[in-house]
This record gives structure tokens, sequence and C-alpha cells, in this order.
């Protein structure tokens, strides 16, 4: 496929904007690879989210190395039949001899337990989940609530809640639902030293 002009790509149908999202992420041996290994581990509801994915298109995009500036992997997963930290750690355990060797960390987190921790981390309280889309939902910026996974047929499914245009447009817009301001500024300040060539609009009620 040919390199895709960001402002072309809100032009194109919905199909051939997945098939260029897909091809994109292609360009990630090492998401790729990751992505294979989490198939097998046969999480409920689980995605490979976040940074590895919107940054994996950032840097396509942008000419870079498509792994660069990419601090690890997120696989989120939602089991609500245990939630205490035994169950979970047995999973992240699993996790970590699954994907055991590559040069990444692939970070494991059970969606059904974050409102335990969340407050005590973010400041703020946060009610539990009743999925792993609803916790992708509450990501800081719209352009995070991105999720990919591979079913058993070998079916992509992708999350994308509010679209792939910002993405590849390199547009960063708040998502004041969950997590704080300060959360938001913090995080798009080390992503424009990284991607200098974002767009990050202001959080809602600040002057243009």
């Amino acid at each position: 496929m040919k390199p895709l002009l960001p402002m072309l790509f809100g032009r194109l149908p919905l199909d051939e904007q997945i098939a260029a999202f897909r091809a994109t992420l292609a360009r990630n041996e090492l998401l790729m690879e990751v992505l294979a290994r989490a198939v097998k581990l046969d999480l409920p509801g689980w995605y490979l989210t976040a940074g590895c994915v919107f940054q994996t298109v950032w840097n396509v995009v942008t000419g870079r190395p498509p792994t660069e500036g990419i601090r690890d992997y997120d696989l989120f997963y939602f089991d609500d039949s245990n939630l205490g930290w035994d169950a979970e750690n047995a999973v992240i355990q699993a996790g970590e001899r699954a994907f055991h060797g590559l040069p990444a960390a692939v970070e494991i987190r059970n969606e059904a337990r974050v409102h335990l921790w969340y407050e005590d981390h973010f400041g703020v309280p946060c009610a539990p989940y009743t999925s792993t889309e609803a916790a992708i939902d509450s990501f800081a910026a719209t352009t995070c609530c991105l999720g990919i996974r591979v079913d058993d047929d070998d079916r992509w499914r992708i999350y994308a809640p509010h679209g792939l245009a910002d993405v590849f447009n390199l547009v960063v817009r708040p998502n004041p639902v969950l997590a704080p301001r300060g959360v938001y500024e913090a995080k798009t300040q080390r992503w424009c030293e990284q991607w200098p060539g974002l767009t990050v609009l202001p959080w809602p009620g600040d002057a243009p």
C-alpha cells in the first residue's frame, strides 16, 4: 500500500479506512507479534489498546520507525468473576511467560478491578467498569480510545468509538469523562515532545 497522506484519510470510505489502519499497524512487527501471542492467552474481552496502537499510526504517518517512543504494550481484559489480586496476578504471570523474549514490556490489566485502585492513583473515583470497551471509553483523550484484537477465526475486531480520522490527522482531542485535566495535560506534553507535529485541542473551558 502506498503511503497515505493524513489529510486524505478522513475522505476514504469506512471500509478503506479500516484497511489502511490495519496496513499501518502491520508496519509495527513487534505489535503484530504481541497481538499473535495475546490470542493464545484467550483472555475474556481482551484488547491491545492505547499508545501501542495510536502511536504506531503517528510513527508511520510522520516517517518514524514504527516502534519509536512506544513505552509499553497495554493488554486489557475483563473478568469480574474474581476481583482478587491473586487472580489478576496469575494472568500477569502467564503473560510474562507468553511474551518472554520480546523487546517490549506488555502491561496486562483486568479492567474489572480498576475501580479498586484508580482513585489512589489518579485522585478521582472510578465507578466499576462493565466491559473492556467501557474502560477504553474513559481514556483522557479520544485519540487514545482504540482497541484491537484477533478473534479465534482470525477476524480482526477494532474498537474505535471516536473513529480513526483524528489518529491519522495527528489530532489529540480531550475526553473529559473520567481522567482529570492534569492527566490529559501531562500526557499531551510528553507526546508533543516525541511527536511535535501533533495538534492538541484544549481542555473544555480553556480559552482558545
